[in-house]
């Protein structure tokens, strides 16, 4: 019988977590080839989600012809490529048991299908690794996100194209001969559910023929899933200790009014959104009701007996997932005001407040997600992303973003309420470790971090490092291992 826990574990992992793409900057230095993140342009909070993620070939075209790099933030970051051992020691001062970080494809493999590793890359972070250790934290290492080699969309159409599953496994293979005796959590790509809802910058489609575009949006899913279950047979040859996890961006989703209507919608959404990827990776097959989808919508993918044989064998160890949000489906959705600040369009939840940036804080909801997870898969859970974004004001060289500490306070406090329900989690990584370049809107102006940057979001600024008064109260939290919240 599972014993009953009361708090977080001892061996719990506090932590946080940037991206490549968002931090490093050094775009096209020491041999590293432009991806999908150095062309993302900057917006606000003013444009449509829409807007922002739509990729079509022409608009393509057009940005990759433009040679002004200020106009691409995600191509300088926050320099963490010169500054990160600043950067890391500010995170072991705040007591992390673990930092997660991601791998720049582009660094290693600069076109994607390189014959060979360029090794400048691999030194890099041969030193970041050595530097998250020697501070005394666990690696976390996410192998892809969202910033694939640009070459493996212009050469062979992103994801849809079969070939990239050997361009990855070549590359996965690559950093577990080179670091997999000294890390041991793994996530194979970020937010794999990206293929829904940010499909560029997950798969590398472009959105040109309307007839054609879920089919390609689909089996670039379907070749991400054998990506990851042979990373994860290459991974078990390595190390027998190390841990390959699914990551999604979690769309938790509450009916809403009790009509059995509006309970199916809900359901229709959860799966789709979520449990199509999670069940698929995790449970070594496709969802029944993924046939019908597939039928649905004209979907027909080549799916080969080697790909089912594999996808069985080699599930992921355990799941991870980013939770920011929850929000509500509805059958008639016409008495319902929309909101695309929860990662994409949905039905904003009148009973929940919302963020500067239209997202929905809903902290109960995160301690039904870790129910709903852990009791669908039995496998161990892993939060990876969880925190606001905000715009921090600097007043006589402080910080006092209160509504951080509120907002992750909150979370935390839903967290040990999962953990006390029976829930096995591994650790918590909150997003964003240090202020970097939004994911969505390459702004500065929003800011997930416990470390102000001196930046603006035309890349000015002195890059100076400060902390902010959640940096002092999450260090507390960690030392007190969750504990005296209030």
């Amino acid at each position: 019988m599972k014993k009953f826990e009361q708090t977080f574990p001892e061996n719990f992992l506090w932590g946080g977590a940037i991206a490549a793409c968002q931090s490093e900057g050094a775009f096209d230095l020491d041999g590293k080839g432009l991806t999908v993140a150095d062309i993302a342009v900057k917006h606000d909070k003013t444009v449509p989600r829409s807007v922002r993620k739509l990729i079509t070939a022409e608009r393509l075209e057009k940005v990759l012809q433009e040679t002004d790099d200020r106009k691409f933030p995600k191509r300088h970051g926050i320099d963490f490529y010169h500054r990160f051992k600043e950067d890391i020691a500010w995170c072991a001062e705040m007591g992390f048991k673990v930092f997660r970080f991601s791998i720049a494809w582009g660094r290693i493999f600069p076109n994607g299908d390189d014959a060979k590793a360029n090794m400048k890359g691999l030194a890099f972070y041969d030193q970041v690794i050595a530097e998250v250790i020697k501070h005394g934290m666990e690696p976390l290492i996410t192998i892809n996100h969202f910033d694939m080699p640009m070459n493996l969309v212009t050469q062979y159409g992103g994801w849809k194209n079969r070939q990239l599953i050997d361009f990855y496994v070549t590359y996965a293979k690559t950093l577990f001969e080179r670091y997999g005796e000294k890390v041991n959590y793994w996530i194979a790509f970020n937010e794999i559910n990206g293929a829904r809802f940010n499909v560029f910058y997950s798969t590398g489609i472009v959105k040109d023929d309307e007839a054609t575009y879920l089919q390609d949006c689909y089996q670039a899913a379907h070749h991400q899933f054998v990506a990851s279950a042979l990373a994860k047979k290459a991974l078990s040859k390595v190390s027998k200790e190390a841990m390959l996890g699914c990551m999604v961006a979690k769309f938790t989703t509450y009916p809403a009014t009790c009509k059995p209507e509006d309970a199916l919608e809900a359901q229709k959404n959860e799966q789709m959104d979520n449990y199509y990827f999670t069940d698929t990776v995790i449970r070594g097959e496709y969802p029944p009701y993924a046939a019908r989808f597939w039928h649905e919508n004209g979907i027909e993918l080549q799916i080969f007996e080697e790909d089912e044989a594999v996808l069985k064998r080699y599930p992921a160890d355990f799941l991870a997932f980013s939770y920011y949000m929850s929000s509500i489906s509805a059958a008639d959705k016409e008495n319902f005001e929309e909101t695309d600040g929860n990662l994409k369009n949905t039905l904003k939840n009148p009973h929940l407040k919302a963020s500067e940036w239209g997202w929905q804080i809903d902290p109960i909801g995160l301690r039904y997600t870790l129910n709903d997870l852990y009791n669908r898969y039995s496998i161990p859970l892993f939060i990876v992303e969880n925190g606001i974004g905000a715009e921090d004001v600097l007043e006589d060289g402080k910080i006092d973003d209160d509504y951080r500490i509120d907002y992750l306070s909150a979370h935390i406090k839903q967290i040990e309420e999962a953990i006390k329900d029976g829930v096995q989690l591994i650790g918590y990584t909150t997003w964003s470790a240090i202020d970097i370049v939004s994911s969505g809107t390459s702004e500065m102006a929003k800011r997930y971090g416990f470390i102000y940057v001196d930046q603006d979001d035309l890349g000015h600024g002195t890059l100076k490092r400060i902390p902010k008064k959640s940096f002092h109260w999450y260090k507390a939290v960690i030392a007190a291992n969750g504990l005296g919240l209030d």
